[in-house]
């Protein structure tokens, strides 16, 4: 049985606010608290390539992709950078120590890439910025509007003016 798309989209809105607040936590973390020096030396300490570039790339990633994924702007391409940024989470951090986080498994990084990655593919719902922006553009192929005559004159094509 089909949803109305009104649940669809808070659906949609309540998925994105949840797992946009879990990355802005954690982006938040990495640059306010811990400080992305100490990051970085906790990157190099595992064997990320480019600590300091892997630091800032994962704080920034974090902070302002999980604040794009709870406002809905951009969401596809906000959808993908945290799907990459978790990706390199579980090759460098979570790979081979099980599921579970209180053993440093990948169950969080799993949940929140794949999550990701399905906002990237269908999208924010039109409970958001993007719905809003897209809402207002014109339709590939869609005609002109009529209303209003173009050009100087009093409607008159440019060509047969004299």
């Amino acid at each position: 049985m089909p949803r109305p798309l009104i649940v669809r989209d808070l659906i949609l809105f309540l998925g994105r606010v949840g797992v946009g607040a879990v990355f802005v936590a954690h982006g938040w973390q990495k640059l306010a608290d811990v400080g992305i020096e100490n990051v970085a030396a906790g990157f190099e300490q595992m064997k990320v390539p480019f600590p300091a570039a892997s630091a800032w790339f994962a704080a920034l990633a974090e902070l302002v992709g999980g604040a794009a994924l709870i406002l809905g702007l951009a969401t596809p391409l906000a959808g993908i950078v945290l799907a990459v940024d978790m990706a390199g989470a579980y090759l460098f951090v979570h790979a081979g120590n099980g599921m579970f986080v209180d053993q440093g498994g990948a169950e969080l990084v799993l949940a929140l890439g794949l999550s990701s990655l399905v906002f990237a593919a269908v999208g924010a719902g039109r409970l958001s910025v993007d719905h809003v922006i897209t809402a207002r553009l014109p339709r590939p192929g869609a005609p002109r509007s009529a209303s209003k005559p173009r050009g100087r004159g009093r409607g008159r094509p440019a060509a047969t003016r004299h």
